[in-house]
């Protein structure tokens, strides 16, 4: 019966589990067995039911009565959460649990239950657990451990009892939370008080289990943890010791309770006195302590048995934390809370230091408001200093509630945040214009004024400041700068630069139209500059005031002051100027005068000049900065530095030191000469003359009726000839720009040796030299201490032995991960893997990869030898590994031997090789030995290894013997000479164990690790015969190795024991992308058959046999088979995952980082409590259970800390795959916000925010760690800042690194970071460096060709780009996500990131700017590389590029940009302009002058004057204009932006392959995809500054090979490419008709080439670059769609993408305001001269140009417009109306007819007008539209807009039809889908990958 019960308890169990997995769809890497697997989701989250189950389980066998108590605990537990069994699976669970219960029930024979007794059962059954796992005695000897500070067991021991003890402690716990449960019920002077007791007991004194029971993140402070080192390193202990509370505190009340078992410290006063929420104590007292402690680790660690913390390392924290407020007093000149920095105790430098970051920490958005923490902080820093004084502490009155609680978020921080969501609500989630609102940056400029003070303390709720916007009235106004919207804020902020150009092209006009003469007439022509000068910055002084409206009410008085000071100054000194040279030209033409203005003007000019220049060079010195800000002291000096330049808290001490500025000024005068010499001669003195003759023509006849050209010296014609000369000058700046940097930052990659080792080749030759170089960069001093073995006489084979010992482990460990990762196969891997080197053979022992197939090539050439002994060892030693191949061999041979046999045998074998030794000593090898018989010989000793390389058995043991004694037959008789044999034979010793049959009868089968080492690489040395040159086959493997190993030889610093390094933080915010992928992801097939997991198979498909390989499957396994088995599945998920841009692959890549740190910190060897580190005797370093050491991992959580932040917890937080992320990676942290409603009555529900940071806790469960709550809903303005803002203050360390969900790390890159940090301390220039840029590696580039240019353009970008920007130019921002943050500097300004809402919208920039003008300094590292994913599909790009565009026209109104612009000396800010908002203005400025270009042409052809001048004036400036438009055009294609990117090439890969590769995509058509991007940019740029509407657009991070359809990429580029392609397409048709050109088709071609590629590429790059765009059947199905799309009528709530109307209506959004309107306006005016140009063109008006000619073709639009009424008219009426309706449809259509015939065939309308009357109405009927979208209220008030609607689908269906012919036609042709396949996709073809089958679906494959 028993039997029959067990095998029902085992049914009941696997169909819970099964049911689990079925709910789930995944499973755990380690998942509760048995009953606790089974537990639903819904009743994990709350309760530790599967834990107490796992108990259960475990307890089983022990005592079954126990594990039925808890069962049923767990039963009452789970019908308490869910009594009526909704959630998902609970149900199952219960009956299946219950049941179980039941079998344990009847297990019992049918005896009664006592239930009563259970809790006694419980009791004693806890005791005897205790004792039974000697839970006292690991406590006990814990005490020890933590008191000796040494741990004598050994890895295996450690790992068995840390795996053994946390099941102990789980079980512990489950048992205590059951017996609180039951003891609640039993009687209270019984067992119940007994646990009670114990229950206190454990709380109050029990360490080990209250340090498991007590959730903490990184360091225990609570209670200490048995599990975890960390507590006891010497720093740590003194850092707590040095936060104690001493006597000289005031006295806290008797009542205050402590929390855990630790000691009261100072963050308990400050607890009491300002009322900080608990979790915020506890995260900033770990902050604090590893703050601390890390600065103390530094210094060096104490050594002492009670260590204690150096003043030094608590003054630099001290000065580091405070340093913002430091400087914060001294601007504002008021005092700081201390006297002196003597003056200031070690305990009060921790207390302040703490108090600043418990205001922080609980600050929430108001951390975006540094200075107001500055201010909240100066405050309560003062009345600390009243507590302090005290003997007894009191609460703070500042945060003392009404109802007598103390709470510093209520009281100080709550009213903030009320009025910053109060303001961030008129945003109206950005429809409002900026001016509108305060954001951040208007709340934190009000404290960069003594003003601020006026708020008092504690805030005033009636102040301005926190004064709520009403819906009407009176508002506080923005602080010091208004965002309005327009595009003078270029002007604005870079004044300096049009200054600049408008006077150049001023000065080099004038010398040409004096043909180049410079005399006195000439020179005082140029003199006019002055004037222009004087002019132009009186407009920079009125955009001032004008654009400063909206912060007249608040900004301070003296700013006002200035601007108006600095207009009046403006206006005077320009009219004088002005004045005084038109005097001067007055003198000129005045020959009797006495040149008196003359020389007044000169002197004025001269003046002003000199004193610029020699202030301007002044400041240039450092010295001299440091003098200015002394003399801030005197008003006098003050006042006149203020007028010069406005005074801002940011923003000061701009300069660099001499060398950098002479540097970048170097830079930009080389482009200075280049570029004005190419204005002078090719653009602007060509032109001279053509407009000479043109301003002196006699009045021409025009075509048309002229309005404007009259009396005027032909000035249109001029401005249309001159204009896009004008536009190319503006912009061509860039293009050398361009090609200068892309030779400067080629030179300088050069010289850092980038590029030295591109082939893994290059790998192999100089393999000899990697260890001595890690050794040099990557190695602490602590590793480096590693002793020599045995002494040798060549000190260099020592040394070389010496680092192949340290490099080994490291290597290995990269290799490892390679084979983790499936880059190689076990076998790549044993070839690749180099030996320890740690043991007795003197050799080098290189890896086999490198000696692959030597020993049989050295073989071939003894064979062949016929010379000496010593031509012999030369022509093998020409390849140095075949000799290190042949002396391993040789050497290793001996020593396997030696350890084989005994006795006779190892005679024979001393004697063997003493012989040889004498040989080749005496130069007679050849003599001695027969080398014919060598490949007898080998083939031998590989038998013999073969054998041993398996696990012993007596057969394989005589086998070997037998081997042995062959082996000893073949050298003795055959490879010995003739007399040596006989010496053998003769040997009496030898020749009596032969005769007695014990000669080699038993060998010693290896045991020794080194021997097996030693024979398994002995055997693959001699039987590998593969070429060294195909390992490893992987490409990505290949790149990693190669870059790793060249970066060894680059410039870093040396790497810092781990112990003393730079501790930091990975930041990856998280919103709604993937986890992990799912069963269900990977398999389900999209319309094509295909399958992400089908698709990662064929791209990857040598990765997916080495996974099969890894996970013990064949090749041949199914998709089924792998679903079988959970963990095979499992695996399978993660190796997808780590192959998209997942979140998965971002923390696995980050957690190497960890990893590295443990190798690091283990081979270092530094003992707990010990200064001794290092090797010590004959010990190398061995990487054998270095994860599992307590010290290394204790090491590395000191140093590192990964939080990876999602937006809140219905994120996929608390569902499977994020537990598998936070289970598989212990150290990650999950910071989340947690939204908790509850009723506020009257219906309304309140919402309180929390901030929340989770761990995975023994049981794969979420441990909450720290919850802070927030003052509400953190997001007011763009969500990501916002994200990384709440979890910032969870991060530790020094430097933090921000990483993107699209990004991936590596191994060896990890090694590489404590390097990377050192520079934070390195010689950058003036300022230490506050952000590292950090090079990136774009890992999306290997698959279609799309993806490959993107990778191209985004690597060229992050190395070159980046590299010159760092370096000389010193204007590098933060441009991408592996850049590392000085955490410090940052967190005390304002964060990482700013969060105003549309302005910040590119938030990452905004940390570079802030960082800059905060006296920053951002440098850039190529010797360190971080994965990076980019979109790969044309939409995704368009939508990134089309967020980054938007997000730099907002950065054209910030104040960052123009303060930067303002505040950079000259040079510096050409180098910020250009390489910021100044590049997407020159991509505008290259589309707008092929309009420019194109309007003019149209505007000579329509007027008729191109003939009439072309005939007077011949070539009319054409050859400054093909000069002008071939400039344009190479920008167009792309050709300047690939420069950069081929001298990357060359750099990277070498010339032959970068020629190769920039052919290659010249081929796959980049130059279309450059075009096109080029108009995504201008459309999202200019719409932007126009009208606003900047948002982050989700491009989604999938794998696109997929089809997209028609109408989606209709709607995506109708209105930024289509629009503007085809209205260049008609002014282009406009120039063929109506122009006229005497060069013939050639001029025109060259004049015209660059718009019609411009045209095509803009109509059908989307469907040339769209996957089977040209397959016929997905051509009829997208037709079907796309009319669908059209015709559908929409409604409410249908979206854009499904019908026509609601995507029209979506496109209008952006026009908002009435400027908006008018700009619409203006520009759409331009449509209607295409009507008035060619209806004076048409035969039928003849010569007659009158007005009333353009008036009758409106009559005529008007006509068609009301035909087309009646044809498309069909109300919903009778049948009879519809009879008569159609009627009057076919009468008109046949008068119309009629008509039209009697027209042509009566009047001089011929067939061409026809079609130009077309050509006419369509740009007008156009026009009309957009006027009536722009004023769409009025026209809905007329009722006009149902029509307009109508006419704008006719639009669409017409532009529609257009593109979409030739996409039909090239569709009737199989072979251009076949061409196209091979276009997109040629980097994949060259891989020998399936796209075909890709492409083409799998359902086909699936049917055969």
């Amino acid at each position: 019966m028993a039997r029959v019960y067990d095998n029902w308890e085992r049914l009941v169990r696997a169909t819970l589990q099964r049911e689990q997995l079925r709910n789930a769809g995944q499973s755990h890497e380690r998942t509760p067995s048995g009953l606790a697997g089974a537990v639903p989701a819904s009743l994990r989250k709350t309760t530790n039911i599967d834990a107490i189950l796992q108990a259960a389980d475990d307890i089983q066998d022990e005592d079954a009565t126990v594990a039925r108590i808890l069962c049923e605990q767990a039963y009452s537990m789970a019908q308490n959460l869910d009594p009526t069994s909704d959630g998902r699976g609970v149900l199952q669970f219960k009956t299946g649990l219950m049941s179980v219960i039941k079998q344990k029930l009847a297990k019992r024979d049918g005896g009664r239950i006592d239930r009563n007794r259970d809790i006694e059962r419980l009791w004693e059954f806890y005791q005897l657990y205790k004792r039974k796992h000697r839970v006292d005695d690991i406590q006990k000897e814990e005490q020890k451990w933590r008191e000796s500070g040494t741990f004598s067991a050994n890895l295996g021991q450690l790992a068995l009892r840390t795996s053994e003890m946390k099941r102990v402690f789980a079980n512990l716990r489950a048992l205590i939370e059951v017996m609180e449960a039951l003891s609640r019920d039993a009687a209270p002077d019984g067992v119940g008080k007994k646990i009670m007791e114990e229950l206190r007991r454990i709380k109050k004194s029990d360490g080990t289990l209250t340090g498991e029971l007590i959730p903490y993140n990184i360091v225990p402070l609570d209670a200490p943890s048995l599990t975890n080192a960390i507590g006891m390193f010497p720093e740590v202990r003194a850092a707590v010791s040095a936060i104690r509370y001493t006597e000289y505190f005031p006295r806290l009340p008797a009542d205050f309770e402590v929390s855990g078992m630790r000691n009261l410290d100072i963050f308990d006063l400050l607890e009491f006195a300002f009322g900080f929420q608990k979790d915020n104590i506890r995260n900033q007292r770990e902050n604090v302590v590893l703050s601390i402690a890390n600065a103390q680790s530094r210094l060096g660690v104490p050594v002492e048995a009670e260590p204690k913390i150096d003043e030094k390392a608590i003054t630099e924290v001290f000065l580091k934390v405070l340093d913002n407020y430091i400087k914060w007093c001294k601007y504002l000149q008021i005092r700081l809370v201390w006297n002196s920095l003597e003056a200031v105790n070690r305990d009060r430098k921790l207390i302040l230091v703490s108090l600043y970051f418990l205001i922080w920490g609980e600050a929430a958005n108001v951390r975006f408001v540094p200075e107001c923490i500055c201010y909240i902080f100066h405050h309560m820093a003062k009345e600390l200093d009243a507590i302090l004084d005290h003997a007894e502490a009191n609460p703070a009155a500042s945060c003392i509630k009404e109802d007598g609680t103390v709470s510093y978020l209520d009281q100080i921080i709550h009213p903030i945040y009320m009025t910053m969501e109060a303001e961030a609500s008129r945003n109206n989630t950005g429809k409002v214009a900026h001016s509108g609102w305060r954001n951040y940056d208007d709340f934190n400029e009000y404290f960069w004024s003594p003003a601020c003070f006026e708020l008092s303390w504690p805030p005033k709720k009636e102040s301005s400041f926190l004064r709520k916007p009403p819906k009407k009235g009176k508002r506080t106004g923005k602080s010091t700068f208004v965002e309005h919207r327009t595009f003078l804020h270029l002007y604005r902020s870079f004044h300096r630069l049009w200054i600049f150009l408008v006077i150049m092209f001023q000065g080099l006009a004038i010398i040409a139209f004096n043909h180049g003469r410079l005399d006195l007439n000439t020179f005082k022509e140029i003199l006019s500059v002055g004037p222009t000068f004087a002019i132009m910055n009186f407009v920079e002084s009125c955009l001032d005031v004008l654009l400063t409206f909206g912060a007249y009410t608040t900004a301070r008085g003296m700013a006002i002051s200035r601007l108006f000071i600095r207009f009046f100054w403006g206006g005077i000194s320009s009219v004088f100027v002005t004045y005084v040279y038109l005097k001067v030209l007055q003198e000129r033409n005045n020959q009797n005068s006495d040149s008196f203005y003359f020389r007044i003007y000169i002197l004025v000019l001269g003046v002003y000049t000199g004193l610029r220049l020699f202030l301007g060079l002044l400041l240039k010195f450092p010295a001299c900065h440091t003098l200015s800000e002394f003399s801030d002291r005197w008003s006098f000096f003050r006042f006149f530095k203020w007028i010069y330049q406005e005074r801002y808290y940011v923003g000061r001490g701009l300069y660099e030191r001499m060398s950098d500025y002479f540097r970048y000024m170097l830079f930009w005068l080389v482009i200075f000469s280049c570029k004005f010499t190419f204005a002078y001669f090719l653009q602007i003195r060509p032109l001279v003359r053509p407009t000479n003759t043109i301003m002196n023509l006699p009045p021409l006849p025009y075509s048309w009726h002229d309005l404007v050209s009259k009396q005027n010296s032909n000035a249109l014609t001029i401005a249309s000839l001159w204009a896009p000369v004008i536009a190319i000058y503006i912009m061509d700046i860039h293009i050398w720009y361009t090609l200068l940097s892309a030779l400067v930052g080629g030179l300088m990659g050069a010289r850092s040796h980038l590029g030295e080792i591109r082939s893994i080749e290059m790998v192999h030759k100089r393999f000899e030299s990697f260890p001595e170089a890690f050794v040099k960069n990557l190695v602490s001093p602590l590793s480096k201490r590693m002793p020599l073995e045995r002494p040798s006489p060549q000190v260099s084979q020592e040394m070389n032995k010496a680092y192949a010992a340290i490099f080994s482990p490291f290597w290995n460990e990269i290799i490892k991960s390679l084979r983790e990762e499936d880059f190689i196969s076990n076998r790549e891997m044993d070839l690749l893997s180099i030996p320890s080197n740690a043991g007795t053979l003197t050799l080098v022992q290189w890896p086999l990869f490198l000696l692959s197939s030597k020993i049989l090539l050295a073989m071939d050439l003894a064979l062949d030898c016929k010379d000496t002994q010593a031509d012999l060892w030369n022509r093998i030693s020409r390849d140095e590994y075949m000799a290190y191949a042949v002396q391993e061999c040789y050497y290793s041979v001996e020593k396997i031997l030696h350890s084989l046999v005994d006795a006779e045998g190892r005679l024979w074998v001393e004697r063997i090789y003493r012989e040889i030794n004498n040989s080749v000593l005496e130069a007679s090898v050849l003599l001695t030995l027969t080398l014919t018989k060598l490949p007898l010989v080998l083939s031998r000793i590989t038998a013999l290894t073969g054998l041993l390389t398996r696990n012993e058995t007596p057969e394989l043991a005589r086998g070997a013997a037998k081997a042995v004694y062959e082996l000893y037959e073949v050298v003795t008789h055959e490879l010995l000479s003739s007399d040596l044999r006989e010496q053998l034979d003769t040997w009496n010793i030898l020749a009596k164990a032969r005769n007695e049959g014990r000669l080699f009868s038993r060998i010693q089968w290896p045991k020794d690790p080194e021997i097996k080492e030693q024979v398994k690489r002995l055997h693959l040395l001699l039987t590998v015969k593969d070429s060294a040159a195909n390992i490893p086959k992987n490409l990505e493997a290949r790149r990693r190795l190669e870059f790793f190993t060249n970066s060894l030889f680059m410039e870093m610093p040396s790497a810092k024991a781990v112990s003393e390094m730079v501790p930091f933080s990975v930041f990856t915010p998280y919103y709604s992308e993937t986890v992990l992928y799912s069963s269900s992801d990977l398999r389900v097939e999209n319309e094509d058959g295909i399958s992400i997991l089908f698709y990662l198979q064929k791209i990857f498909p040598d990765e997916w046999d080495n996974f099969l390989e890894r996970i013990g499957r064949r090749e041949s396994t199914g998709d089924d088979d792998l679903q079988e088995s959970s963990s095979d599945n499992l695996e399978l998920r993660f190796w997808a995952s780590y192959r998209g841009q997942t979140l998965a692959r971002t923390v696995r890549g980050m957690m190497y980082y960890r990893r590295a740190l443990m190798l690091q910190s283990h081979l270092e060897r530094r003992p707990i409590g010990e200064m001794n580190a290092g090797y010590s005797g004959s010990t190398f370093p061995s990487t054998q259970g270095f994860e599992l050491s307590r010290e290394a991992r204790a090491q590395a959580d000191l140093k590192f800390t990964y939080v990876s932040l999602f937006t809140d917890a219905t994120s996929i937080l608390l569902g499977v795959p994020s537990i598998l992320l936070t289970t598989r990676n212990e150290a990650l942290r999950v910071a989340f916000i947690h939204v908790e409603e509850s009723s506020a009555g009257g219906g309304k529900i309140s919402k309180e925010f929390y901030s929340k940071l989770v761990k995975a806790d023994i049981n794969g469960k979420d441990q909450e760690i720290y919850s802070i709550k927030l003052p509400g809903d953190p997001k007011l303005g763009e969500g990501k800042p916002e994200n990384q803002n709440h979890a910032i203050v969870f991060t530790r360390g020094d430097a933090i690194q921000t990483i993107d969900m699209n990004q991936d790390n590596y191994l060896e890159e990890a090694m590489k970071m404590r390097n990377l940090l050192e520079e934070f301390r390195g010689n950058h220039g003036l300022r230490r460096p506050t952000i590292l840029g950090v090079r990136e590696h774009v890992f999306t580039g290997s698959v279609s060709s799309l993806a490959w240019f993107m990778s191209n353009q985004e690597t060229s970008f992050v190395t070159l780009g980046q590299r010159v920007l760092a370096y000389p130019l010193k204007v590098r921002m933060h441009y991408g996500h592996p850049d590392v943050f000085d955490r410090i500097f940052h967190i005390s300004r304002g964060g990482i990131s700013k969060a105003s809402r549309v302005i910040n919208i590119s938030e990452d920039i905004y940390a570079g700017f802030n960082s800059t003008l905060r006296q920053g300094n951002i440098t850039h590292h190529e010797y360190i590389q971080v994965g990076k994913g980019r979109d790969v599909g044309l939409n995704q790009i368009a939508l990134f590029e089309g967020k980054v565009a938007g997000g730099n026209g907002e950065q054209v109104l910030s104040r960052d940009v123009y303060r930067l612009g303002q505040l950079f000396d000259f040079f510096r800010m050409l180098s910020f302009f250009y390489t910021t908002v100044g590049f997407y203005v020159c991509t505008m400025m290259t589309v707008l002058t092929v309009y420019v270009f194109l309007y003019g042409r149209a505007y000579l052809a329509f007027s008729g004057l191109d003939r009439g001048i072309s005939i007077r004036a011949k070539m009319l400036g054409n050859s400054a204009l093909e000069a002008v438009l071939n400039a344009q055009f190479l920008v167009q294609i792309g050709v300047f932006t690939a420069v950069p990117m081929i001298m990357g090439f060359i750099l990277e890969l070498g010339l032959l392959k970068a020629i190769f590769s920039f052919i290659t995509m010249q081929l796959q058509l980049c130059s279309v995809f450059f075009t096109f991007s080029l108009g995504t940019r201008t459309h999202y740029f200019g719409r932007t500054i126009l009208h606003g509407g900047a948002k982050y657009k989700a491009t989604g991070r999938g794998f696109v090979v997929r089809h997209i359809k028609f109408a989606e990429n209709y709607r995506l580029y109708s209105r930024s490419h289509f629009v503007k392609a085809l209205e260049v397409a008609l002014l282009l048709v406009v120039y063929i008709a109506y122009g006229y050109n005497d060069g013939g088709a050639a001029s025109f071609i060259l004049l015209t080439i660059s718009s019609w590629f411009l045209v095509i590429s803009w109509l059908f790059a989307p469907y040339i670059f769209n996957p089977s765009g040209f397959e016929w059947q997905k051509t009829v199905e997208d037709f079907d769609d796309w009319t669908s799309w059209l015709l559908y009528k929409g409604g409410v709530g249908v979206k854009g993408e499904n019908s026509w109307e609601s995507w029209w209506d979506e496109e209008q959004a952006h026009i908002q305001t009435l400027r908006g309107r008018i700009l619409e306006t203006l520009l759409s005016l331009r449509f209607f001269m295409f009507q008035y140009g060619i209806v004076y063109k048409l035969h039928l008006t003849g010569k007659d140009t009158s007005l009333a000619i353009y008036g009758f073709s409106w009559v005529v639009l008007v006509g068609l417009v009301m035909i087309f009424k009646i044809f498309t008219f069909s109300p919903k009426k009778s049948a009879n109306f519809q009879l008569v309706l159609r009627f009057t449809q076919g009468v008109t259509s046949l008068g119309l007819l009629a008509a039209l015939c009697l027209v042509v065939y009566f009047t001089d309308l011929s067939i061409p007008d026809l079609f130009a009357s077309i050509l006419a109405f369509i740009p007008t009927g156009w026009a009309i539209i957009s006027l009536a979208i722009a004023w769409k209220r009025i026209v809905k008030t007329l009722g006009l807009w149902d029509s307009v609607r109508e006419f704008a689908r006719l639009y669409d269906a017409g532009m529609g039809i257009l593109i979409f012919a030739p996409v039909a036609v090239l569709s009737w042709f199989p072979f251009i889908s076949t061409f196209q396949s091979r276009l997109l996709f040629n980097q994949a073809f060259s891989r020998g990958l399936e796209i075909s089958l890709i492409l083409a679906g799998n359902k086909a494959n699936v049917q055969e």
